[in-house]
């Protein structure tokens, strides 16, 4: 089992759970999916440094569907959906599929839209020159940039999707619901398409002051999908997430050493008032 490396303990860490098992019970071999078949490879991996402060942390390729409805229960319910105003418990999400055609294929997508039309208290910033969510009527999967995008990215909830124009980087600011006053959550997951290198595509999480609390990368599902998240129980609050998604931004040409990587769905707890 791979160990996230928090506050750089890691190696320590794993050989105390080596040694006395039975003080870090998340170690046992029940965190762990079984593999399957090579194309269809689900594994998570929860535990680690992480774990030991207060998260729990999901890694899962291929067939994450499970595992996805798993960090649905980490985070709780209900889905608040497009309530507005901050909600006692709970999660939100977002998969995109309601974004209106309008919207869609072109590269001035509001970065505000999860937070003012579809009031979910998620905010979009990128260095780069916007964001664009793919259309469910052809050219799909950005199909609009690039025609080979329409085949290589898979989607989780069918059929559109997300990414960052001008960069890979995507970051995620929290608000309660609707309104402009900052807020945080208990923890934040997404879906990836065609993660191609490892740890290139990574989500960092930011705690209410600022500081980093744990960078956890993505695992590898060339032509497929994976998803991280991660779920703080311990009071840790996430203010902000920064997501890095592959190695260059979607474009027309493709270098043969290029990782393009776009979203999908976005899972997060309720978000609460700083």
């Amino acid at each position: 089992m791979k160990l996230m490396n928090r506050y750089g303990i890691a190696s320590f860490l794993g050989v105390q759970a080596v040694c006395i098992p039975l003080l870090f019970p998340f170690f046992s071999p029940a965190v762990a999916r079984s593999t399957v078949a090579a194309d269809e490879v689900s594994t998570s991996e929860t535990g680690g440094p992480s774990a030991l402060l207060g998260a729990v942390i999901i890694r899962s390729t291929g067939r994450i569907e499970s595992d996805v409805e798993r960090f649905r229960s980490l985070l709780g319910d209900p889905n608040n959906g497009v309530t507005p105003g901050e909600q006692p418990a709970g999660r939100r999400e977002i998969n995109w599929d309601a974004v209106p055609a309008a919207v869609t294929n072109v590269t001035n997508f509001p970065n505000a839209f999860f937070n003012t039309n579809s009031p979910r208290g998620a905010v979009f910033e990128t260095p780069g020159s916007g964001f664009q969510v793919s259309s469910d009527a052809a050219p799909q999967r950005f199909g609009n940039i690039n025609p080979n995008y329409s085949t290589l990215f898979k989607t989780f909830s069918p059929q559109k999707l997300f990414t960052p124009t001008g960069s890979n980087v995507t970051d995620v600011k929290f608000f309660v619901p609707g309104t402009t006053t900052p807020a945080s959550v208990s923890g934040f997951g997404s879906v990836f398409a065609d993660v191609g290198k490892a740890d290139a595509t990574s989500i960092t999480y930011y705690d209410e002051n600022g500081n980093q609390v744990d960078r956890i990368a993505t695992p590898t599902a060339a032509g497929g999908l994976s998803f991280v998240g991660a779920s703080y129980n311990d009071g840790t609050r996430i203010s902000r997430v920064r997501i890095v998604t592959g190695n260059t931004t979607v474009g027309p040409d493709d270098s043969p050493s290029a990782d393009v990587v776009v979203m999908d769905d976005f899972l997060y707890g309720e978000p609460q008032e700083r």
